[in-house]
């Protein structure tokens, strides 16, 4: 399975490369550090730390699930301020409307109109993590106006427009409450990289420590604590990037990949079956293109952590349900057990389709 690339981050022949490589296996020891970190100060949320790591080194979007309280907006804080970044964050509500997000509307002290900054521009070009906690409770013009910032990375505003090069989303939806809420459309699922579970953790020591243990009690002085990073989190892009050049994939991830691409269309191919489920007319749309160029990105990014220069069965399969379920379009019928039975369909597709052997 290993690949001889010679690849310029892999294999430099001189100075600047030289540098480069340093830079990236620096980044690799600060995401390992910062993973750390985080599930010293986050108890019980293991994979989802690694997966939210992931999504920030593969520079995508991510929607959050999970009810509430269960720490999501804590755990966004922690995260930013154990890369060095900028947080912000917005409330979905029926009435919000696009502007705003952009600016706010006010009597100044002297009785005259003043704009400041919204949410979105209060940070300017050092926003790192901007949280849209219940999406689903804002009208689609407040949709569209977060894809494009998050599509184009820039947004229109006081007659120019102004850029965010390292702003990631994240998003969460409230999915038990169901009354004056606007349910994001396929096409927007689909350009949130990842949709990551955050549930209270199980274990009765944990769940004791996070009750009664006073420093979980206030997030500020929790966050507070947190001593800055030795590194600029700005480098992320460009780290990214030389992630994705550095990472190979072998003729046989490739076919591994495909099949993996054509099961979430055709699941009956593969002898895929639910119990309860007509497969016939479980899904409606697969995956789609820009899903899987996810999949392999976050892939990458997972093989890079495993300080491998070649992406691995294993690498595709920890991120599979997180990229692959949320964009997929069931029919209308199963929508109310979604969850469930994606999560069910996901693990069928794994254990179905063939994977390659190492060699």
């Amino acid at each position: 399975m290993k690949t001889n690339s010679t690849n310029k981050l892999l294999t430099p022949s001189y100075g600047p490369e030289k540098k480069i490589l340093s830079a990236v296996e620096d980044w690799r020891s600060y995401a390992k550090k910062i993973q750390t970190d985080a599930n010293n100060i986050i108890l019980g949320q293991e994979k989802a730390v690694k997966l939210i790591i992931i999504s920030l080194f593969a520079r995508g979007h991510v929607l959050l699930e999970g009810g509430v309280g269960v720490g999501k907006t804590t755990l966004l804080q922690i995260i930013t301020k154990l890369i060095g970044g900028e947080y912000e964050r917005v409330e979905g509500t029926v009435d919000l409307m696009p502007n705003d997000i952009i600016y706010h509307a006010s009597i100044n002290s002297q009785g005259k109109p003043s704009i400041s900054n919204g949410p979105i521009l209060k940070k300017g070009e050092d926003l790192s993590i901007f949280f849209f906690n219940e999406i689903n409770r804002a009208r689609p013009q407040v949709h569209s106006l977060l894809l494009r910032a998050m599509a184009e990375k820039s947004i229109s505003a006081f007659n120019k427009d102004v850029f965010l090069p390292h702003m990631v989303v994240f998003a969460d939806r409230n999915q038990v409450e169901k009354n004056e809420t606007f349910e994001l459309p396929a096409a927007a699922r689909d350009r949130f990289m990842m949709e990551i579970s955050i549930q209270a953790p199980k274990d009765k020591k944990l769940r004791d420590s996070i009750i009664f243990e006073s420093k979980f009690q206030n997030t500020a002085k929790l966050v507070e604590a947190i001593p800055s990073p030795k590194f600029d989190c700005k480098e992320l892009n460009e780290v990214s990037d030389s992630i994705q050049d550095a990472i190979q994939a072998s003729d046989h991830i490739k076919n591994y990949v495909e099949n993996l691409w054509l099961a979430t269309e055709n699941p009956k191919k593969f002898g895929i079956n639910i119990k309860d489920v007509d497969i016939d007319d479980f899904i409606i749309a697969g995956a789609s293109p820009r899903g899987m160029i996810m999949l392999i990105k976050a892939a990458k990014v997972n093989a890079w952590l495993n300080n491998r220069t070649y992406i691995e069965p294993i690498d595709i399969n920890e991120i599979f349900h997180e990229v692959m379920a949320h964009r997929l379009v069931l029919s209308r019928i199963y929508e109310n057990n979604r969850i469930e039975l994606l999560r069910e369909f996901s693990n069928e597709i794994l254990l179905k389709v063939p994977t390659p052997e190492l060699g």
